[in-house]
């Protein structure tokens, strides 16, 4: 089931009728390329050098809830809070 975006009113999400796709239907689909053979391929540009590292990390489960209940962007806050801290303190 699709998320509702935001900028969306549940009532405008309501209101679209969206049948269920069939056999019929899914064997006409065609990729769009073959239909709209002028739209460039979407190719991300060159990156930049890496900024951020992936890693994992135990802490108490009410610690991540509390910072998931605040909504995107809970990992950036956690990382501006270690960040802040870092400034008070000399890691080891």
């Amino acid at each position: 089931m699709k998320r509702r975006p935001e900028h969306i009113s549940q009532a405008d999400w309501d209101a679209v009728d969206s049948p269920p796709l069939d056999n019929s239907l899914l064997a006409a689909m065609k990729p769009v390329r073959m239909e709209h053979p002028n739209i460039p391929p979407r190719v991300r540009g060159p990156q930049k050098a890496a900024r951020k590292a992936a890693v994992s990390i135990r802490l108490d489960q009410a610690v991540v809830e509390s910072f998931r209940a605040t909504g995107r962007g809970w990992q950036a806050r956690v990382n501006d809070i270690l960040r802040d801290w870092l400034k008070e303190h000399k890691p080891a």
